[in-house]
């Protein structure tokens, strides 16, 4: 098997280039391996696209970087393996955290034990799914102005999706990660923070499975495979990543008051079992998820934004085949 490693050397506080020689340099045994260094957004999508595309033998892709590195790669060999120009068992995804943010793997473990390449070499592999995302597209023009890339008709997402609150505070994130002492790990805290100001109250419509589920003012929305967002934030505990269903969380505006109550209990996961908020939380699972608006609003994708008034979410079950640290 190929073993091609993708490395995002803009992620994380440092370029992971050199980091990531030194651990293949230091397996027990060598490999036939292949290293590449991202250059913009999306490369690693069109380096992999384009590697599948050429390249027909069994493949283990490593994304090296936070969430975002990882949503490139899935979505590349998501794209190819499900427009069928790939066998599923030929494709692998293998995640090595160098990034500042590594949610994803949270649901499998720990950074830690992804950190250890010889056991990420030896791993095994578990199938989970990841969500297909149909969006208006816009112009190019209309996307620079609003300060975001160009949507694509189709994107993929292999964590968490979410928009209304939680949308406007990844948008903050990303644009303070790298301040000091507001950015880093504090950039998901610093969104909130601002968000609470600007944005606690949006309005959609939002359909599951042909059935409407909501229809008027709410605070945010995850729909989730994953469990984690924003470095420490569960906000869907009770997510399973291989079953074919999404996991939809939806909260109606509440006050800051409230709001701040919810807020420790939202980090850990535990709001789940609260009696006390029936009134404003509203959780179903479902394939296909339709949303949308009379205004375009933003949507964010494993923490890349994107801007649209309707969008398709559709759950593929066990589509990719994620590799897991020896062990876990």
């Amino acid at each position: 098997m190929k073993h091609v490693f993708v490395v995002n050397p803009g992620a994380g506080s440092a370029d992971a280039t050199r980091r990531v020689e030194a651990m293949i340099a230091g397996l027990a045994s060598p490999i036939d391996y292949q290293l590449y260094r991202t250059q913009r957004s999306e490369d690693a999508t069109l380096f992999v696209g384009d590697w599948l595309a050429g390249n027909p033998g069994p493949v283990r892709f490593y994304a090296c970087g936070g969430d975002g590195t990882i949503n490139e790669v899935a979505s590349a060999i998501a794209s190819a393996t499900l427009a069928g120009q790939q066998q599923q068992q030929a494709v692998e995804l293998a995640c090595l955290p160098t990034g500042s943010g590594n949610d994803y793997i949270k649901t499998f473990g720990s950074r830690d034990d992804f950190l250890d390449l010889q056991r990420l070499v030896d791993g095994t592999t578990r199938r989970v799914d990841i969500m297909q995302v149909d969006v208006n597209a816009f112009s190019r023009e209309q996307a620079a102005t609003e300060g975001v890339a160009k949507p694509s008709a189709t994107r993929y997402c292999i964590n968490i999706c979410n928009f209304g609150f939680d949308a406007e505070v990844c948008r903050v994130m990303n644009a303070v990660r790298r301040f000091p002492l507001i950015g880093g790990k504090n950039a998901y805290t610093t969104g909130i923070v601002k968000s609470i100001f600007t944005s606690l109250r949006s309005r959609c419509s939002i359909t599951v499975d042909g059935n409407l589920f909501h229809d008027g003012a709410m605070l945010l929305c995850t729909l989730a495979n994953g469990r984690y967002v924003g470095g420490k934030y569960q906000c869907a505990p009770m997510s399973v990543c291989d079953d074919g269903l999404l996991e939809l969380n939806l909260f109606r505006p509440i006050s800051l008051l409230r709001f701040a109550s919810l807020l420790s209990d939202y980090e850990s996961g535990a709001y789940c079992s609260r009696g006390d908020i029936a009134d404003i939380w509203r959780h179903c699972r479902g394939t296909v998820v339709e949303v949308s608006a009379d205004k375009p609003f933003y949507i964010c994708l494993d923490g890349e934004m994107l801007l649209g008034n309707h969008y398709r979410i559709t759950n593929h079950r066990q589509a990719l085949a994620m590799v897991l640290p020896q062990g876990l």
